[in-house]
């Protein structure tokens, strides 16, 4: 008897060869991962369009005719198969630039077919590339209107394995089944409260539903399915953390913390950074490991949370480390901290690739003596031969550029794990923090440093390029400095878009009278480090730079941003570049570079900027507008698993839901004991087996 967990190998049709491309390309290994591999859109197959009422940019139409004429044409690479096609009102080209041969044998004359494709535009008359064609339903057919289509890779495309070669595995991996039901993973009790579907009909219903109206109940069901088990293993992970993981207890608030408050502490903290001290402190003092992810816009003083935090290990007789993402922002916090300490007995040192020699073997031989107590630096902490004497505390800043494995090596520093504190600068949309980060205590800072004004934000194309120039020279004529940001560093022929080395030229030419200076990524470390210290300085006014500058460089003078082709970010990129100036007392300007003509979304992304500083709208917009996927870091998060069909903006309502049933199961049945339960326990191991345990590791 076959079941879910059969190998896609012996689906007929598959075979090894198709088994093993399914599985490295869509990660469909057994019937199951085919069944849940939901169809990403569905064609609406009830309505025959009219060649004669055709226009541009209509979505996907569906015809019936009959080939009138058929021809291969071009040579090579432009070889191309072109078919007129008319159902008597009218006649529409076909082009076929792929399996040219397949589809000219299979084209016959006077017979009627369905097609189904997207009308074009090309030399002034209407086309239809690579349509799906096939032989018209006879009179005893029963048509299925609502035609589902599948990702596919390309190199599935290539070996002629279209969305429409899944539809086929999907009805016989069905038929393979027989009228034996799909093993339910929900417990009734649960289908009855939530009024969901149950399985075997929602999975049949959205690989072929019979029409439109049936989707919504069966695409629910999947959905809750989905989000329960995320949500469950989530807040099942969090609640064994709690119980088994011991930290260190951090009692007490003693002479190096009371010491820097109350004689050293530069400016007075924020009502959110003292509320935020207190969630720690209250952490650190339970005897439990903290895990806990620090949220705080661009300037709202995360660093002087996380030395508070760290006085407070050394007050304890632990040692800290602060690792950074880059050697630029290692360096800078290394001597913020070095500032800030310098007439305190704490050792703060500097650890990264460009520490070498006696100087790397000096912080080595501190740091396993116990004579460092706070240790900065970038991946180069969780090296093997960096050994702590009594590591207590981990900030990890801009984790999310950290892999998760990265992360778990710094756990194996100390005997127990340490209490781990999460920095980011880019602000987390409720949404998201939920399940990608729903195992972290989550504190937030939002609340910018008295005194700072808002960065004013400003739209401008090229065709205003001229008052851009006008405005820099205004700005750099009352001793202010300039950012100029770019996506590349060297002109590319296949984008067009502005790079580094020509703006740097022409920087220096429209300016004569300042210096300019440049940073990129593949600069030597030294020279990069001499271009951004001389601009600190004052010495260049100009700095011309790729997003290296991206997180963490601060220059209180440096009044405007200017980034060049800003279409070419994301929103939270903008924003961290953004972040870059208004550090001092002055009105800082941020302009946006685009070409004159924009997309719709782009307008949006940027009239978004214009409209707002607030770092949780911007994510949120950000989320709405790329989807979860492209958001920096989000692959690496932890996230147990991935999305099939649920979306954690769109389908919030329904993830807070099944959070809530994830919660109850959880709380009425701790020791996963209850027979009512098994179903959910078993699913559970099930989409977890095979999977590394990362998911502690914050």
């Amino acid at each position: 008897m076959q079941t879910l967990q059969t190998d896609i190998k012996y689906l007929k049709g598959v075979g090894p060869i198709r088994g093993k491309m399914l599985g490295e390309d869509l990660k469909i290994f057994t019937l199951r991962d085919l069944l849940y591999h939901f169809p990403y859109k569905y064609i609406d197959r009830s309505v025959v369009h009219r060649i004669a009422d055709l226009t541009e940019g209509m979505p996907h139409v569906l015809l019936k005719g009959q080939i009138v004429a058929k021809n291969v044409e071009g040579s090579g690479r432009r070889e191309r198969l072109v078919a007129l096609f008319s159902d008597g009102s009218g006649v529409v080209e076909l082009v076929w630039f792929n399996s040219i041969k397949v589809m000219d044998k299979r084209l016959l004359y006077n017979h009627t077919y369905t097609l189904l494709g997207k009308p074009s535009a090309f030399n002034g008359r209407l086309n239809i590339p690579h349509p799906e064609i096939e032989d018209a339903p006879t009179a005893g057919d029963a048509p299925l209107t609502m035609l589902p289509h599948y990702h596919t890779s390309e190199r599935m495309k290539k070996h002629g394995f279209t969305s429409r070669s899944m539809g086929e595995l999907v009805e016989r991996a069905f038929a393979l089944l027989g009228q034996v039901p799909v093993e339910e993973t929900l417990p009734d009790y649960l289908i009855r409260r939530y009024n969901l579907q149950d399985l075997n009909t929602a999975l049949r219903t959205i690989h072929k539903p019979l029409n439109a109206a049936a989707l919504p109940e069966a695409s629910r069901r999947l959905k809750f399915e989905e989000l329960f088990y995320l949500q469950l293993d989530i807040l099942r992970t969090t609640t064994r953390r709690k119980q088994q993981n011991q930290g260190y207890p951090f009692p007490r608030v003693g002479k190096h913390f009371l010491d820097f408050y109350h004689n050293y502490l530069p400016f007075e903290l924020t009502e959110a950074q003292k509320r935020v001290v207190k969630e720690i402190r209250a952490d650190l003092a339970t005897g439990k490991q903290m895990n806990r992810l620090l949220q705080g816009d661009v300037g709202s003083g995360k660093t002087m949370v996380a030395l508070l935090c760290c006085l407070l290990a050394a007050d304890n007789s632990y040692q800290a480390c602060i690792m950074a993402p880059t050697e630029i922002l290692a360096e800078q916090h290394c001597a913020s901290l070095q500032a800030y300490l310098k007439d305190m007995p704490v050792e703060v040192r500097l650890l990264t690739g460009t520490v070498k020699g006696k100087a790397r073997r000096e912080v080595l031989e501190g740091v396993a003596a116990g004579k460092v107590d706070i240790l900065v630096g970038t991946h180069a902490l969780i090296e093997p031969n960096v050994r702590f004497l009594n590591l207590g505390l981990v900030v990890i800043d801009e984790q999310h550029r950290f892999g998760v494995k990265q992360r778990a090596l710094l756990w194996e520093k100390n005997l127990r794990p340490p209490h781990i504190l999460v920095m980011t600068a880019t602000p987390i949309p409720r949404t998201l923090a939920m399940t990608v980060y729903g195992d972290l205590d989550v504190s937030v800072i939002d609340q910018l440093p008295p005194g700072r004004k808002p960065v004013q934000t400003l739209h401008y194309r090229q065709n205003d390029r001229a008052k851009l120039l006008q405005g820099i020279r205004y700005q750099l004529g009352l001793g202010r400095q300039v950012y100029v940001v770019y996506p590349l560093i060297k002109e590319n022929e296949k984008q067009n878009l502005r790079d580094l080395e020509t703006g740097y030229g022409r920087m220096i030419e429209a300016l004569p009278e300042y210096r300019v200076g440049m940073v990129h990524g593949k600069m030597k470390p030294a020279d990069k480090e001499n271009a951004m210290q001389a601009f600190k300085r004052g010495e260049t006014q100009v700095l011309v730079s790729t997003t290296v500058i991206e997180v963490g460089v601060n220059v209180p003078n440096a009044s405007v941003m200017v980034i060049e082709n800003a279409d070419r970010f994301g929103l939270a990129q903008l924003h961290q570049l953004r972040g870059r100036v208004g550090r001092g007392a002055e009105q800082s300007y941020c302009i946006l570079m685009t070409n004159n003509n924009l997309s719709d979304t782009t307008r949006r992304r940027m009239q978004i900027m214009v409209e707002t500083t607030d770092g949780f709208v911007i994510a949120e917009e950000d989320l709405k507008l790329r989807g979860p996927g492209d958001l920096d870091g989000t692959a690496q998060s932890g996230m147990p698993f991935d999305l099939k069909i649920a979306h954690i903006v769109r389908d919030q309502a329904l993830m807070e839901v099944a959070r809530e049933a994830a919660g109850d199961v959880l709380e009425q049945d701790p020791e996963e004991a209850l027979p009512q339960n098994q179903v959910v326990w078993k699913q559970l191991r099930m989409l977890k087996k095979g999977q590394v345990n990362l998911s502690e590791i914050s």
